[in-house]
């Protein structure tokens, strides 16, 4: 009985801890209107992406359908963002586009956190030998330009949605090599750690059970700034003709088609500009905030 009666305890004080953690959180945020703006953005168009076939007004054009008899009208009430080059809805496409492109912006940062987290660890714990070889590997990645590599993969892999993602995976894990490799190499050296070390605790028990979960602030602040730069790379991929390809409502694919129509027919490259403009202020405004509550030493 007493030992329940520790475990309910435990229990309690925990989850008092993680309501007053809870509280400074959304504290911390509110005192910045900036994360504000940041956060209603990001929930705005995450709300958008989850529930865009219902509120779309015209769901065949999100595909391949063709309206000649109603191309380049500007916007109007029946067309709120006017009409393509093939009559079809901009609304309707530029809603659908932002599930496209919040799906391609997540799976981009996971694949490239699963790769950098574990190398990372690996590099900064291991040292030696082993870090030497990791961190080299990167150094190669980083020294080349992010949008160039990118490229250059694409054009081995040929265009598309999913070739676009492994490419900019690719080009994303290793600055979380780098990142979660520096805060590794410092929390090794920590009394908490070389405690742990002195009790025999094995070194997959450290690293799951005191280094990774303090390296998680530094890689949610990257993850949420690196979520727009993702979108936008891949955007810029679809906007030159190697990413997402017609009649993909993707953002980058619809400015690059609308650009040939510019400045008459402006609607078409500037609703999903807009689109791309706002998600990835939304995600830097909120990774700033982030940054506020998870890093102490940030904050004035």
């Amino acid at each position: 009985m007493m030992k329940i009666g520790a475990t309910i305890k435990n229990w309690k004080e925990e989850k008092e801890s993680w309501v007053r953690n809870l509280k400074l959180t959304v504290y911390t945020l509110s005192r910045s209107p900036l994360s504000v703006i940041g956060f209603i953005l990001v929930f705005f168009f995450l709300t958008v992406a989850l529930i865009g076939p219902l509120i779309i007004t015209h769901p065949e054009d999100v595909t391949g359908a063709v309206h000649m008899d109603r191309k380049l009208h500007p916007p109007s009430l029946a067309y709120p963002f006017g009409t393509d080059e093939m009559g079809r809805d901009l609304y309707s496409r530029v809603v659908m586009g932002t599930r496209i492109s919040l799906q391609i912006g997540l799976i981009i940062i996971f694949v490239a956190m699963g790769i950098g987290i574990p190398l990372g660890i690996t590099a900064g714990y291991m040292g030696g030998w082993m870090n030497e070889i990791i961190m080299r590997i990167t150094d190669v990645f980083l020294a080349v330009p992010g949008l160039l590599l990118a490229l250059a993969i694409v054009g081995a892999l040929g265009p598309g949605i999913a070739n676009a993602m492994i490419a900019l995976s690719i080009v994303w894990w290793p600055g979380y090599v780098r990142l979660v490799q520096g805060k590794t190499l410092a929390l090794r050296e920590e009394a908490f750690v070389e405690a742990a070390r002195s009790l025999g605790v094995s070194r997959v028990r450290i690293i799951f059970s005191h280094i990774l979960p303090n390296c998680t602030s530094p890689i949610m602040v990257k993850a949420s700034m690196d979520m727009g730069m993702a979108i936008l790379f891949a955007a810029s991929l679809g906007f030159i003709g190697v990413g997402a390809q017609p009649p993909e409502p993707e953002w980058g694919a619809i400015i690059s088609i609308g650009r040939n129509y510019l400045p008459e027919r402006w609607w078409m490259a500037t609703f999903p500009g807009l689109a791309i403009l706002v998600t990835v202020l939304g995600f830097n405004l909120l990774g700033d905030g982030l940054r506020d509550v998870l890093d102490p030493q940030s904050r004035g």
